[in-house]
């Protein structure tokens, strides 16, 4: 149980919230075996069926081995041959064997040559999940994986990942985008634990601060997306196509409460290996959170987070996302956790009724990816059920603590 000044108050540390977690996670994992085809793993659509053409893709196969990986280091039957199933996916059909580095469907098949930072942030967190299980081949992945993102990825001089190239490594897109830097500090706090490594902290604070604390707090800490290779912001960027699944127009409210979670996990991380740690790290998960909640909560007079809001933080895009409220789940656990405060603890609860009477299909099984602004069924932006990752790790990280990996921290548990 989490140590809190009023645990009492707290569903983190109610026995009844925990087993309601774990059931819902246990839930979210049956449904999503579904996904395994030949080469990797594909979306499901909205009843758990793959449809007969679904292809494998890369992001969806790292995904699932991650959260398959923390499943089997629990001892919960049935990961192990899925985890192993996308491991091969990943070294075989998934992988560019001529120039390294992966594509993002098999054999690029779908036409898309380019390597997306992105895409391998996601490979080198399900390598070290899988390391951390135990799975064989993980251990060669996971250092293929870290070769890549050093060699082609990580920007000294610019304190953060590049976004893409072409399939020879040619062509850097002159780009610089805050969601795949977001998934690259979640993949280094990852690295620095399961290879014992400070750097990758180090690098996770240089991305946090340039994307975050410099260009976050100048945009009431709401994360500016979308930057040109300079690092100056792109305001009108996919204003044609502000709806788009990766890189919408505008601010994105998700995206503030996954930073301030971050954030935390960073500081947390960072202690714990007794590396200096800006108080600012703390700080910013409270502007971002806050931020997220005024401009993104309830705002078009329904119930719900809108999925993008402009630069006058008003909403754009007002379809719920499930990965949206399952962030914000996490944030307001993670700040309940560092803080002990009530404030937080209120929204923790608040984000859970909110799923629990909206998001969770107790129809056809796991959660509704897309709510129109009326809270129904929508498939807009994202048709289907295809991601496991976020709804699980919603019921997962508010029973771990807030320093090392997910994958340790399960382990440490057993």
């Amino acid at each position: 149980m989490t140590d809190l000044p009023h645990a009492r108050d707290s569903w983190l540390s109610s026995v009844s919230h925990q087993q309601w977690l774990q059931d819902q996670g246990q839930a979210l994992l049956d449904f999503a075996k579904a996904s395994r085809v030949p080469d990797g793993f594909a979306s499901l659509d909205r009843f758990g069926q793959r449809p007969n053409d679904a292809p494998a893709d890369t992001v969806t196969t790292a995904r699932m081995v991650h959260s398959f990986a923390l499943a089997h280091i629990q001892g919960l039957p049935g990961c192990a041959p899925l985890i192993d199933h996308g491991l091969a996916a990943l070294d075989g059909p998934l992988r560019d064997a001529e120039h390294g580095g992966w594509f993002a469907a098999p054999r690029a098949q779908d036409g898309n040559t380019r390597k997306a930072a992105y895409l391998h942030a996601f490979v080198a967190l399900a390598a070290g999940s899988a390391a951390v299980a135990g799975r064989g081949g993980s251990a060669n992945l996971l250092g293929d994986a870290v070769e890549v993102l050093e060699a082609h990825f990580w920007s000294e001089e610019e304190g953060a990942l590049l976004e893409s190239f072409a399939n020879d490594w040619s062509d850097c897109e002159a780009y610089r985008g805050a969601n795949s830097n977001m998934h690259g500090t979640e993949a280094f706090l990852s690295l620095a634990d399961v290879l014992d490594e400070d750097l990758w902290l180090d690098r996770a604070l240089r991305i946090a601060e340039r994307v975050i604390h410099q260009q976050a707090a100048q945009s009431d800490y709401l994360p500016v997306e979308h930057f040109d290779a300079l690092w100056q912001p792109l305001p009108d960027y996919n204003r044609d196509n502000p709806a788009d699944g990766f890189r919408p127009f505008g601010k994105t409210p998700g995206h503030a409460f996954e930073w301030a979670r971050l954030l935390l996990h960073l500081e947390a991380a960072r202690k714990q290996r007794g590396l200096p740690c800006p108080d600012w790290l703390l700080e910013d998960a409270r502007h971002l959170f806050h931020s997220a909640c005024t401009y993104g909560w309830n705002v078009d007079g329904n119930t719900g987070i809108v999925y993008t809001l402009d630069w006058d933080n008003r909403p754009v895009v007002r379809e719920r996302l499930h990965w949206t409220l399952a962030e914000a789940a996490a944030a307001a656990a993670a700040l309940v956790q560092r803080t002990g405060e009530l404030g937080y603890e209120d929204w923790y609860q608040r984000f859970w009724d909110y799923i629990d009477l909206h998001m969770i299909d107790r129809r056809d099984g796991s959660w509704h990816h897309e709510l129109g602004p009326d809270n129904l069924p929508s498939e807009t932006i994202w048709p289907g059920k295809p991601d496991l990752y976020h709804a699980y790790q919603a019921t997962l990280l508010p029973r771990l603590p807030l320093a090392i990996s997910l994958a340790s921290a399960l382990k440490l548990r057993r």
